[in-house]
C-alpha cells in the first residue's frame, strides 16, 4: 500500500478499503497476502503514528487469520538501523497486542538492503523475518554477501521484492544475473517475491501498458519480463497439480 505521495497519509480512509479488498480476496483464495506499508520514511513521527493506528486496525481485523503476513516499513532510507528499529519495535507491539503469531517482516537500512546491519542488533521477539530487497540488473555479489552473513547470524530474511531489470524499474531483463540471484536464494531456502504484477509503463512491470485486472493471466498481455518469471516459477515444484500454465 502506497503511504506518501496520495497515498495513505492523505487519503487513509479509500486506501485502508482497497487494502481490505485485497486482503478479503487472498482469505477466500487461499492464499498469503503482504500487508505493505510500503515508503522511505516511516521513522517520522506523524508516518509511525498513521502506520500504528493502521496495523492495529489491520491485526485486530485479520490477525487470526494465518494468511496475513505483516510488511511494516517497506525501503527505509536515510536512516540508521537503531532509528529504524525503534520504529519498528512500536509497530511491533501495536500489532502483538492483537495477533501473537503471523509474522511481521522488518525493513533494514539502505532501502533494504543490509541484512547484514540489523543481523548485529536483531529485534526480540518471535517470528520476525527481515526485508532485503535488489535488482538482478543493478546488484549482484556484494549484495549475496550481506545475505550471507545475515543468514549466518541465524537472522529470518525474506526477500518481499526483487526485479529483474535495474533498481530504476526499466532496462533490459538481465537474465542471467536473474538466474544466479535465483539459485542463491533457493539452496538458502529464502521465499521471494517479484516485483510487480502492474501495468505501469516500465521493464519491471509484468504486463503491458491499458492492462487491466481480468487480463493478468493472459500471456498476451504480459511484458517480456513478466513471462520471464512466470516461465521461473511454473519451473519449480510447489508441491501442488495445477491444470493451467
Amino acid at each position: 500500500m502506497g503511504v506518501e505521495f496520495g497515498g495513505y497519509l492523505q487519503h487513509p480512509e479509500t486506501e485502508y478499503e482497497n487494502i481490505k479488498t485485497v486482503i478479503e480476496a487472498a482469505i477466500e483464495n487461499g492464499m498469503y497476502v503482504l500487508v505493505d506499508w510500503h515508503e522511505e520514511h516511516a521513522y517520522l513521527p506523524e508516518h509511525t503514528a498513521a502506520s500504528i493506528k493502521f496495523f492495529t486496525n489491520i491485526s485486530t481485523t485479520y490477525g487470526n487469520y494465518p494468511h496475513i503476513i505483516y510488511e511494516i516499513f517497506n525501503e527505509p532510507s536515510n536512516a540508521t538501523w537503531d532509528v529504524i528499529k525503534a520504529y519498528h519495535i512500536q509497530v511491533i507491539n501495536a500489532i502483538r497486542a492483537n495477533d501473537p503469531n503471523n509474522v511481521i517482516v522488518a525493513g533494514t537500512p539502505n532501502w533494504s538492503s543490509d541484512v547484514d546491519v540489523a543481523a548485529e542488533d536483531p529485534i526480540n521477539g518471535t517470528n520476525i523475518a527481515y526485508t532485503f530487497h535488489f535488482y538482478a540488473a543493478s546488484h549482484g555479489q556484494s549484495f549475496r554477501d550481506k545475505v550471507s552473513k545475515a543468514i549466518s547470524l541465524n537472522l529470518p530474511v525474506f526477500v518481499t521484492e526483487y526485479g529483474v531489470v535495474t533498481y530504476t524499474g526499466n532496462g533490459p531483463v538481465n537474465e542471467t544475473s536473474s538466474q544466479i540471484w535465483w539459485d542463491f536464494l533457493d539452496q538458502n531456502l529464502l521465499s521471494y517475491v517479484n516485483w510487480s504484477i502492474e501495468n505501469k509503463n516500465e521493464t519491471a512491470a509484468a504486463l503491458m501498458p491499458n492492462s487491466v485486472a481480468s487480463q493478468v493471466g493472459d500471456k498476451s498481455r504480459w511484458t517480456y519480463g513478466g513471462a520471464f518469471v512466470n516461465k521461473m516459477l511454473w519451473s519449480k515444484d510447489q508441491g501442488l497439480v495445477c491444470t493451467a500454465g
